[in-house]
């Protein structure tokens, strides 16, 4: 699904995306600025990190639900606000909120998260016919990193455990993040780069091979709205970087998935460094994606989608 990478400069923010956009700073700060890294060596830093999800859904006019785990002797919380629909389908939107151990994580996932509460604020008391929730899921770095102990993991499970049915499910994961450079954006396997563009200045929509359909409908309803370049691919979950992100762990239990991302380690430099700050995001463009991909989540909520 390569294609529609856009040489003409983008138009203005418009008023909704220049207010989407202070609140994508605003949260990113929280996170990545004021709370800082957070994971479990940071544990008390990743429950403020919680606490301020909890309090940013219960704003938007949300009901918020922890969905609990133990782990070497310490809980930790998936954080959940749904929107209840007229059907039994699930949308299902999640970004993990913990970072890596020795960074801030500005974008990884700070912009994710940030994005997340956005889209949330943008959907709550608005019906819909299928149900939709946001989730902020805990432990998605090393050494949880794809395995049961995965916070998306042990929710994937009580998922299937209680008979879900989500049709869809999206990954917000490092989203923060352009560049107009030549030779910008890299890929993890030999011949990519025949197909896809080595700027890296377009948002990805990946997923495995299950979830082709899912990655052609959402990219296709993304580039009918959004004033930013896309690239789509369905590719095989043992090809590096496709599974690295909480998309991943509903692949495990049969759901279809696919991880929204700048590419994160194949174009940021700051990549799981300590200089991954809130400073080193390009605000104006993710406030472009995260408008198209309100549009993309109220499709995919609609009864006559899919």
């Amino acid at each position: 699904m390569p294609g529609a990478i856009f040489q003409r400069a983008p138009q203005p923010l418009t008023p909704d995306q220049v207010t989407l956009r202070a609140e994508l700073v605003s949260d990113v700060q929280t996170l990545a600025g004021n709370i800082g890294e957070r994971n479990y060596r940071r544990y008390q830093e990743l429950i403020a990190a919680s606490e301020f999800i909890e309090r940013s859904f219960s704003a938007a006019g949300l009901r918020s639900r922890r969905d609990r785990y133990e782990m070497h002797g310490r809980s930790f919380d998936n954080v959940e606000a749904e929107i209840h629909g007229t059907q039994p389908e699930i949308v299902l939107v999640g970004a993990h909120y913990d970072s890596v151990v020795g960074s801030p994580g500005a974008n990884d996932n700070g912009s994710g998260v940030a994005a997340l509460l956005a889209l949330a604020r943008r959907f709550a008391g608005k019906p819909c016919a299928r149900t939709l929730r946001f989730v902020a899921f805990v432990n998605e770095e090393p050494f949880m990193f794809q395995s049961p102990e995965m916070g998306s993991y042990v929710y994937a499970s009580r998922c299937k455990t209680n008979g879900d049915r989500i049709t869809a499910m999206m990954s917000l994961e490092t989203i923060g993040y352009y560049s107009n450079a030549p030779r910008s954006q890299t890929y993890p396997f030999p011949g990519l780069n025949l197909l896809y563009p080595t700027t890296g200045n377009f948002i990805g929509f990946v997923g495995n091979v299950p979830s082709r359909a899912l990655v052609r409908e959402a990219i296709g309803q993304f580039r009918q709205h959004a004033q930013v370049p896309s690239q789509g691919a369905a590719l095989p979950s043992s090809i590096p970087g496709i599974g690295w992100s909480d998309q991943w762990a509903f692949w495990q239990h049969g759901y279809p998935g696919i991880m929204i991302t700048d590419t994160a380690p194949f174009r940021y430099p700051h990549y799981h460094e300590a200089s991954d700050t809130p400073d080193k995001l390009d605000y104006d463009t993710m406030a472009r994606v995260v408008h198209g991909l309100e549009k993309v989540i109220d499709h995919l909520a609609r009864s006559d989608s899919r």
